[in-house]
């Protein structure tokens, strides 16, 4: 039986009561930096039991300015901005190296709240990139020794050949090397807080840098 998409659509809830809670956001009292309260909220996601809190919407645009997304895992975040890695020569990370610019949108629907994170992308270097790489799994470095990330693949089995010879190598060599493994950095110029309200006064703060330590702070319409 054909499902019907609209009738599906209809037949879903946001934010169930059952399984979310919306706390409170006093965005008066909220820290004068955004990463302070970014640490808060993820941490706070991953006690109420968000899935895959770390996973992330990474947008870029393309050599003709075209937009791009797609879903991401966050490797850090401090002073030198919100950290994700891949293959420089991946469809993401041509974008990036055409357009150094991203934004990261998280969303933890268990305490309806949503981070938005954009600015400039810049590159760490190599060895800085395989340390990051090297305290991942063994799965995550197969991933990588794999590599031809985006190209054209011409069969499932020669993906399989190659992911099997690269989890060999990977078991037996924990430190090889991916040359076109890159770490980025995403060093903000806007960070937005998004907090769900059951009545749809949604909390919004926005943080814009004014300097590399100072930021101004003020709240948008929902």
């Amino acid at each position: 039986m054909a499902t019907d998409l609209h009738e599906l659509l209809k037949s879903l809830r946001v934010w169930d009561p059952e399984v979310t809670e919306l706390p409170p956001f006093d965005t008066a009292a909220a820290p004068d930096d955004p990463l302070t309260l970014f640490t808060d909220w993820f941490a706070r996601a991953v006690a109420a039991g968000q899935r895959e809190p770390h996973t992330m919407t990474l947008a870029t645009a393309d050599e003709d300015g075209l937009p791009d997304a797609r879903i991401v895992m966050l490797h850090g975040a401090d002073a030198g901005g919100w950290s994700f890695a891949t293959h420089a020569t991946s469809r993401k990370g041509r974008q990036l190296a055409a357009r150094p610019y991203a934004a990261l949108t998280f969303y933890w629907p268990v305490l309806g709240r949503q981070v938005r994170v954009r600015g400039p992308v810049t590159s760490a270097p190599s060895a800085e990139a395989q340390a990051d790489l090297h305290a991942r799994s063994t799965g995550a470095l197969a991933a990588a020794l794999t590599g031809r990330q985006s190209r054209p693949l011409s069969s499932p089995e020669e993906l399989a050949e190659a992911s099997q010879a690269a989890w060999e190598q990977a078991r037996a060599d924990p430190t090889a090397e991916s040359p076109t493994w890159t770490l980025y950095h995403l060093r903000p110029d806007e960070v937005e807080f998004f907090q769900g309200d059951a009545r749809r006064q949604h909390a919004r703060l926005l943080y814009r840098r004014r300097t590399d330590s100072d930021w101004e702070r003020g709240l948008l319409w929902p």
